[in-house]
């Protein structure tokens, strides 16, 4: 069995950069440092760090073993904290994950609620996409997070992760608002825009994705002049009268000037929002206070989403 001590050796010295840095951290000489990592490669049987490189570079076996350490770690603090609250020894915490069109619209009312509640829960927030949040939820970095998935993404459904649905969140068409196509009133169809240049997500991005299938279901692939992640900035350069875009309809719940938000038909992605946690994770009160709020506030927003323009 692997040395647990020299695991959280080597876990500092990837953090820190350094041999020196990490002994620092630990309160250790740099040789006993080395020693350490020395004696963690013979029992693995494999070089862990590319010596003479700053800062430190790990081998393949050395990213391995440092991505199951930190999950490692992140368990063994999580129950420190769970025996901890269970003895009224360590104030409550929640750490949390959200993608960014959530943080701006469902999660503001949703914090309120909760903190009003519980006040004395010590609330960590990160705000982050979801190719990220993933990650930091399996290894026990986060106790819950709102994500989503749709058709496009069904590697999600992979995940050991339970989840608690909270809203359908169907993506809108937004179009500069002197545009043809804007004067309509009944719902637009996805391929209405085929013809049209399209500002779109970056390749790697979870929207380009779910837009893209959704497009080439109804039998064309859009033509993307512009990509950016940021649904601001797509917002600004559709407005500006560079081309159109679908964006998910919590990114227009307050629609930037110039442009006209229009419905799409029953062709329109949808991306399932819901609160995810590690389906063996510590039910803490605080855990279930949140996804209390979060329900509140989708609840909210499904009945009055408020799209403009």
């Amino acid at each position: 069995m692997l040395d647990v001590r020299r695991l959280r050796v080597l876990s500092e010295v990837v953090a820190r950069g350094s041999f020196s840095a990490a002994a620092d951290a630990l309160t250790l000489t740099q040789s006993a440092v080395s020693q350490h990592v020395a004696a963690l490669e013979r029992e693995v049987g494999l070089p862990l760090i590319v010596r003479g490189t700053r800062p430190v570079e790990l081998t393949e076996a050395g990213h391995a073993l440092s991505r199951h350490a930190t999950g490692i770690f992140a368990r063994l603090e999580s129950a420190e904290q769970e025996l901890g609250e269970i003895l009224g020894r360590r104030q409550g915490r929640l750490r949390f994950g959200c993608f960014p069109t959530a943080l701006a619209t469902l999660m503001p009312p949703a914090f309120a609620q909760f903190r009003r509640h519980h006040p004395e829960v010590t609330l960590t927030v990160v705000d982050d996409h979801l190719q990220r949040l993933l990650p930091r939820l399996e290894a026990r970095e986060l106790d819950l997070a709102l994500i989503y998935d749709s058709a496009s993404l069904a590697d999600i459904a992979a995940l050991e992760l339970e989840r608690i649905p909270l809203l359908d969140d169907v993506f809108q068409a937004v179009l500069p608002r002197g545009h043809r196509l804007a004067r309509r009133t009944r719902p637009l169809a996805l391929s209405d825009l085929a013809s049209e240049p399209w500002i779109g997500g970056a390749p790697t991005s979870a929207w380009y994705r779910i837009v893209t299938d959704a497009c080439r279901r109804v039998g064309f692939t859009p033509r993307a002049d512009f990509a950016s992640d940021d649904h601001i900035a797509v917002q600004a350069l559709v407005a500006a009268g560079l081309g159109v875009s679908v964006i998910p309809g919590l990114a227009v719940t307050h629609p930037l000037p110039g442009l006209a938000v229009r419905q799409l038909t029953s062709d329109a992605p949808v991306r399932h929002i819901s609160a995810a946690r590690p389906h063996d994770g510590y039910n803490s009160p605080a855990v279930t206070a949140m996804i209390d709020s979060l329900r509140a506030a989708s609840h909210r927003f499904a009945a009055n989403p408020h799209p403009r323009g």
